[in-house]
């Protein structure tokens, strides 16, 4: 090989800064169009809690009406969810209510004329929550119903 010649040629050298620019624009430009493409992806949803204020009650025989219960809808960082879907059965699946939460994240509900599984004394009143950015909340066993 011969280093003479290596060493003196320029031809290599002379387009060599504008082509660092353009690669440079380039780049720039790709790294652009991927960054903002990233930022259209959602995020990972968060998660919902649901907060009563009783967690049992007890009804004469079995079927009757629940005492008002208040349930409030927070997510991980403890602030209330305002405007989530709420839907409430009774221990026998067969009594509901349903509603949104206001703007403190609270839904208050009564349910009428429930009753328990056939041939139980105690039963669960369930709870599920929806709310768009969160997971959906499925609570089965949120307040025991007993019968006296």
């Amino acid at each position: 090989m011969n280093y003479r010649g290596f060493f003196k040629d320029e031809a290599a050298a002379l387009g060599l800064p504008i082509r660092m620019v353009v690669l440079t624009i380039v780049g720039l430009a790709g790294v652009t169009v991927m960054l903002a493409a990233l930022a259209g992806i959602q995020t990972t949803p968060g998660v919902l809690y649901v907060i009563s204020n009783s967690t049992s009650f007890s009804m004469n025989g079995t079927t009757g009406d629940s005492p008002y219960i208040l349930l409030k809808v927070v997510n991980s960082e403890d602030e209330p969810v305002s405007g989530a879907s709420v839907v409430i059965w009774g221990p026998d699946h067969r009594t509901a209510k349903a509603g949104n939460t206001d703007t403190f994240g609270e839904f208050t509900f009564r349910l009428e004329n429930m009753s328990l599984p056939t041939g139980k004394s105690e039963g669960y009143v369930a709870v599920k929550v929806i709310q768009e950015g969160y997971l959906d909340l499925d609570e089965h066993y949120l307040i025991k119903v007993r019968s006296t």
